[in-house]
């Protein structure tokens, strides 16, 4: 009993001993791995990196991490069989760091990842690479945000169609899924952008980390603005009143009690502004009758304005706004709503409803550009002396520059505009004859009543 008891001992001792020198290698191999991997010597550093994966693939994320880096430059720079097996090897690292360490992987990047490699270097076909993104979207739509695999998602959908293996409502629905994805995106970026450059147009002092994120939000609506011109240009003609139109109507008496098919209807034939046809109307009325939505209400509101009934109009529209849950289509009610009462001469009103379409929608620089144009419209009539008239296209500027951060679409247009607006405010001899300086406020007065600070010049 005593020389098993001891045996026992011995063993534990032993294994322990084993498992020490096991982690031991472990880190060896690791460090000098990673070094020549930090180095960017990746010739080096890719067989050291796959034997730790091998033998030690707990060790440490890191493995993963650089081991996909080594990958990366060994495809970059093989061909022919040896690319291919280059690229099976890379597939294979990030479905075992999904396995290994699933808590900082995130699933849906994982999977882009795999279906951008598979699309860029033609691995399968057009349907099997469709369903590689595919899985990205719908397993973890939250971190399925690269704008080069939603134009690629869609893309491959568009080239289906084109080959008679889907319809053109499943190009549609694809449309609508991948754009407001990006819409998601874009709203976030901006969100985020927004209170740097309030801070930063006040004159404070940003920190190196802030910088960044500014750098980095401007980056990433400039790259979802260019994959939403392309996925419009690819969509092209498909979505013009002269498919739409016969697509929906051929349907209409049979579908025209089917919720979803009117409400789909509706919304496509709203966005093109196909609301001339007779069809429109009757689509519009029948999803009223069986479910008032916001997207009824709101053709229901194009109707009655384009019968010239603004007041009807802007009844239909309210409720459209109070109906809407999705924030990218409230903004477009907003902004609706806000350009009528623009039109009218109602810059006060024109005002609230464009603020209430950004607060939904935070990269609709076209609602800053607008504020921009009324302040300016309004310079004469909102200031005592000649100074403070002119002063007021400072503010004028200042929101025309915003408009052209938020949304890279109109950003030279609207930087354009903030050029010309402060070409007609107070210059530096201005402001020196006037005994004041940079920094000052300036109230002004009327509708706008904002505060504006004479620049640094």
């Amino acid at each position: 009993m005593k020389a098993r008891f001891i045996a026992l001992i011995t063993g534990a001792v032993l294994g322990s001993s084993v498992l020490s020198a096991q982690s031991n290698d472990c880190a060896t191999m690791a460090a000098l791995a990673y070094d020549d991997a930090k180095a960017k010597n990746y010739d080096a550093a890719y067989e050291p990196l796959m034997k730790v994966r091998e033998e030690c693939p707990k060790y440490s994320l890191a493995t993963f991490q650089y081991g996909e880096r080594a990958l990366n430059y060994k495809i970059e720079n093989a061909e022919g069989a040896e690319k291919e097996q280059y690229i099976k090897e890379l597939i294979g690292l990030w479905e075992e760091r999904l396995e290994l360490f699933p808590s900082k992987t995130s699933k849906g990047k994982i999977y882009a990842d795999i279906a951008q490699l598979k699309f860029d270097h033609k691995i399968g076909n057009t349907e099997e690479l469709y369903n590689a993104f595919d899985k990205a979207y719908t397993e973890d739509r939250d971190n399925f945000t690269s704008p080069k695999g939603l134009y690629a998602y869609f893309q491959l959908m568009v080239d289906m169609q084109d080959a008679g293996e889907r319809e053109l409502q499943d190009v549609f629905d694809n449309y609508d899924k991948v754009m407001a994805k990006i819409e998601e995106e874009e709203n976030k970026a901006a969100k985020n952008l927004a209170p740097l450059i309030e801070k930063q147009d006040a004159g404070d002092e940003l920190t190196s980390k802030e910088k960044k994120q500014i750098k980095y939000a401007e980056i990433n609506l400039k790259n979802y603005n260019m994959v939403k011109g392309a996925l419009n240009a690819k969509l092209g003609a498909r979505a013009d009143c002269d498919n739409l139109i016969p697509l929906y109507k051929k349907d209409f008496e049979e579908k025209k009690s089917d919720v979803d098919w009117l409400q789909n209807a509706n919304a496509r034939l709203s966005a093109k502004d196909c609301t001339e046809d007779p069809l429109f109307f009757q689509v519009s009325e029948a999803l009223h009758q069986l479910k008032p939505s916001a997207n009824s209400a709101y053709s229901l509101g194009q109707l009655a304005e384009a019968d010239g009934d603004r007041a009807k109009a802007l009844e239909y529209y309210n409720e459209a706004a109070e109906l809407e849950e999705d924030p990218s289509d409230q903004a477009r009610i907003y902004y609706r709503i806000a350009s009528n009462y623009k039109e009218r001469g109602s810059f006060s009103q024109a005002r609230n409803f464009f603020r209430k379409a950004i607060s939904a929608k935070p990269s609709l620089g076209r609602a800053y550009l607008q504020i921009a144009n009324m302040i300016a419209q309004s310079a004469n009539n909102c200031g005592e002396t000649a100074f403070d008239k002119r002063a007021v296209y400072w503010l004028a500027a200042d929101y025309a520059a915003r408009a052209a951060r938020v949304d890279p679409s109109i950003a030279s247009n609207a930087n354009q505009t903030a050029t010309a607006y402060r070409g007609r405010a107070p210059q530096k001899a201005d402001v020196f004859q006037q005994g004041r300086s940079a920094g000052e406020a300036i109230k002004i007065g009327c509708w706008i009543g904002e505060t504006v600070r004479i620049p640094q010049m």
